[in-house]
Parts: C-alpha cells; sequence; structure tokens
C-alpha cells in the first residue's frame, strides 16, 4: 500500500513568491575591530602558549644548570679559595695540569673505572634476568613490579647506613654468615678490592629493580608475532630469548648502558656514607675514592674552589665522550637493522 506524502507549501505573500530570509545584520565597525581583536590574541596564544608551558623548565635550567656549568669553567682557569670566591687569581690551565699531574686524581678514575665495571655489568644481567622471569604472566606481578621500585625511592644516606651495618667487620652479617660456613672475616672497609665490591653492591641493590622495568617495558613492546614464528619454526624459550628478544633490545640495552656509565662515573653518596674515615678520602688508603668523592674533597674539604671546578669540566667533558660514543654506536645499530 503506497503512502502518500503531502507536503504543505511555504506561504506566499501577495506576489506569490516565497518569503525569503531576513538580510543578516552587518556588523558595525566596533564589533569587526573587537571580532579581529579576539582572533589576533587566539593566534597569539596558539602560537605561544607552548613555549610559556615549557619556560619554566628553561628559566630552572638556566638557573641551576647552566650558569653553574659556565661559573665553574670560569672558576677552573682561575686561583680562588671557597672561603672567598669572589677573589680570584687568573691561572689559565694551571688547574688542569695540576690535577692530571695528581697521583690521587689518577687513583680516583681507576677506582671509578672498576667499581662502575663491578657495580653495572652484574647489575644489567640481573635485571635482564628479573625482567625475562617478570615478562611471564605471574600471580601478583604487579606487586612485584612496585616492591622492585622500593630500593630506587629509598634514600643513598639509609640504605648505605645498613649496607655499613651489614659489611661490618666485627659484627656484620655478612662476616657473620662468611664465618659460619669457614672463612676468615673480611675487612671489607679497609681492603681494597672489598671495599670496592661493598660499594658496588649498595649500586647494585640500587638501580637493578629500575633497570629490569625498563626491560620489562621493552619487552612487552616486542610483538608477540615474532615469538609465534620462532615457535613454529621450532625454537625453544631459550632460541626464542637470545634470537628474538635479545636483538629487539638492542637499542635499550645500549640505553641502560650509557645511562649506567653515566651513573657510575658520578658514584659519590654511596662511598662518602660508607667510609669509616671522616672526610671524603675513600678510605684510609683512597682505596674507593671515586671522582665525585676526590672533587668533594678538594672543594669543599681543601676548600680549592678553582681545582675543583677543573675537576668537574673534566668529568663534565668525559660524559660528552660518552654521549658521542653512545650516539656513533646507537647510529650503527639503526643502519645494521
Amino acid at each position: 500500500m503506497a503512502t502518500r506524502h503531502d507536503t504543505a507549501a511555504p506561504p506566499t505573500e501577495e506576489g506569490g513568491a516565497a518569503p525569503g530570509r531576513p538580510p543578516a545584520a552587518v556588523p558595525d565597525e566596533k564589533e569587526r575591530r573587537r571580532r579581529n581583536r579576539l582572533s589576533r590574541r587566539w593566534q597569539r596564544d596558539i602560537r605561544w602558549s607552548p613555549y610559556a608551558f615549557v619556560s619554566p623548565f628553561f628559566l630552572l635550567f638556566l638557573a641551576f644548570g647552566l650558569f653553574p656549568l659556565i661559573y665553574t669553567g670560569w672558576a677552573s682557569l682561575h686561583t680562588v679559595e671557597l672561603t672567598a670566591p669572589t677573589d680570584m687569581q687568573w691561572a689559565g690551565l694551571r688547574n688542569y695540569t695540576r690535577i692530571f699531574d695528581d697521583d690521587f686524581f689518577w687513583n680516583a678514575a681507576k677506582n671509578t673505572l672498576t667499581i662502575g665495571i663491578i657495580s653495572t655489568v652484574p647489575q644489567l644481567l640481573m635485571a635482564m634476568g628479573l625482567a625475562h622471569i617478570l615478562n611471564y604472566k605471574l600471580r601478583g606481578s604487579i606487586f612485584y613490579r612496585v616492591m622492585m621500585l622500593a630500593p630506587y625511592a629509598t634514600s643513598i644516606a639509609s640504605a648505605s647506613l645498613v649496607f655499613v651495618l651489614l659489611f661490618g667487620r666485627d659484627y656484620g652479617m655478612i662476616n657473620w654468615a662468611l664465618h659460619a660456613i669457614g672463612f676468615d672475616k673480611i675487612d671489607w672497609q679497609n681492603d681494597k678490592w672489598p671495599s670496592q665490591i661493598a660499594v658496588s653492591t649498595i649500586v647494585i641493590w640500587r638501580w637493578t629493580g629500575y633497570n629490569a622495568l625498563i626491560y620489562l617495558a621493552a619487552m612487552q613492546a616486542i610483538p608477540q608475532d615474532l615469538y609465534e614464528s620462532a615457535a613454529l619454526d621450532g625454537a625453544n624459550r631459550w632460541q626464542q630469548f637470545f634470537h628474538v628478544t635479545l636483538p629487539s633490545l638492542r637499542p635499550t640495552i645500549l640505553f641502560t648502558v650509557v645511562v649506567s656509565t653515566i651513573g657510575a662515573s658520578q658514584v659519590f653518596g654511596e662511598p662518602l656514607l660508607f667510609d669509616a674515615n671522616k672526610g671524603a678520602s675513600g678510605g684510609a688508603e683512597h682505596q674507593f675514592q671515586t671522582l665525585g668523592l676526590y672533587l668533594y674533597e678538594q672543594g669543599w674539604v681543601n676548600q680549592h674552589l678553582g681545582r675543583a671546578s677543573a675537576i668537574a669540566w673534566t668529568m663534565f667533558l668525559i660524559l660528552i665522550v660518552i654521549g658521542i660514543v653512545n650516539y656513533v654506536i646507537s647510529r650503527r645499530l639503526r643502519a645494521s637493522s
């Protein structure tokens, strides 16, 4: 059955034509200027608001980053004491040549290198293993992830004091356990290698969980199709880990290696608080004095601000070299991929 749709004809005027819409009101000159002003203000907000949002960071960086960097570089070229920072005498590169001729500087550099290797390699290996375990579906996995960040959230002071008690020579738990299984007690704070291992243990404890979560996030971003294809080809879990997971994690591994290397070159709080002696000597024979401790000793104990500034700039140049090496390796990895 057809339905009839009747449409009413629009009302007509006397002439028979449908009435048109009333003409739009033409804005006066004042209203037009107001609209143009609002439009220009809107365009300025769109253009400059991103810079306004990020400007606090740059202001803080200028105040607490760039200015201290420039002032330290200028102070490194002068003979200046901490007690009279405005009394500067031009020294040129004398502060740099003096620290390079100082045996304690090279001892601190060597200790920084050994502590960095002892702490970084086991730390990243353990972080990779923990991330691989947490990548499986486990009960309470969220709890484990939160607990892995607990050492990172713990202050250096409290963690170092606990480890000082653990590594105590006479009453420490580590020596008690070693004595229980037949080993002699170790003087963890005065012997060279035991003290460096103890300091590295603090660093490992604090940063392993942090790096494990970075690896875990990268593992979960790997497409599952790669694992399914490897399983169809007959690869077991270990083969999938070495041939799928590790190659996919190469950029992340490089990132953690660089960050850990930079952190190892700046180790300061752990050896400072682990030292049984007052000051920043890094042990009775400077056996675990790092570059950070050496800088602190020259600047705040000996009050040689110019020499400490030269040490700071030397460490800064070392970090720049590490950054350049990271950039070159990253480009080669991207090119090979």
